[in-house]
């Protein structure tokens, strides 16, 4: 929990509490409905919450802003920014139904009211949002497929709407074709951990 606190120090005693109890929820839930790696599970802030509020750091999302998280798996990166932005929508989608249970009662746990999910696909969506959020779970350019007609093009934070996407490695053949739509930020440049060293946010204007 440390490791939060040391990269957002302005946390509400509300918020600390909540992301207090992640280790143990998330621990309880492993051993019913494996969400998370083994290896992961002793390393949960720093690889699974902390990893999600890089997010944060490229965008601080105003009040009434709603995001979609896409293949959530069990609530990441969509539960911990939504600890972090209590007045921002969220709505987490996963295909694997036993994921969603998973998040459902995380949420509920924590009481976290700003939260929605459901068992699907992005493709079947018909809801729109400001942003999309997800963490690698497929190439960029078939992932942008899979959501682009669910964001809205009005924008009213301090970057356009579009995709926060969490990946590592090298991106150049996935964003050839993004040219000017695309920007990509460093995990490094925000974080001191080792972990981060080739983790990345590209970030996608509609």
């Amino acid at each position: 929990m440390e490791i939060i606190e040391k990269y957002f120090s302005n946390l509400s005693n509300r918020q600390i509490d909540q992301f207090g109890q992640l280790k143990k929820l998330y621990t309880d839930w492993n051993n019913k409905i494996n969400v998370i790696s083994r290896k992961d599970i002793d390393h949960l802030y720093e690889r699974h919450v902390l990893h999600s509020l890089a997010i944060a750091k490229v965008v601080s999302f105003n009040k009434d802003t709603s995001i979609l998280d896409v293949g959530t798996g069990g609530g990441f990166p969509g539960i911990p920014l939504a600890i972090l932005f209590p007045d921002c929508r969220f709505h987490l989608v996963d295909s694997i139904g036993k994921k969603i249970t998973v998040v459902k009662a995380v949420s509920d746990s924590l009481q976290l009211k700003n939260i929605s999910s459901e068992q699907t696909r992005a493709e079947q969506l018909n809801s729109t949002y400001d942003f999309v959020v997800s963490r690698a779970v497929t190439s960029l350019p078939e992932f942008y497929n899979w959501v682009i007609h669910t964001i809205k093009t009005s924008s009213f934070n301090s970057i356009k709407n579009g995709i926060l996407y969490l990946k590592g490695g090298d991106l150049d053949e996935e964003l050839k074709d993004f040219q000017s739509k695309a920007r990509v930020f460093e995990i490094a440049d925000f974080y001191d951990e080792a972990f981060f060293e080739t983790k990345k946010i590209v970030y996608l204007s509609i």
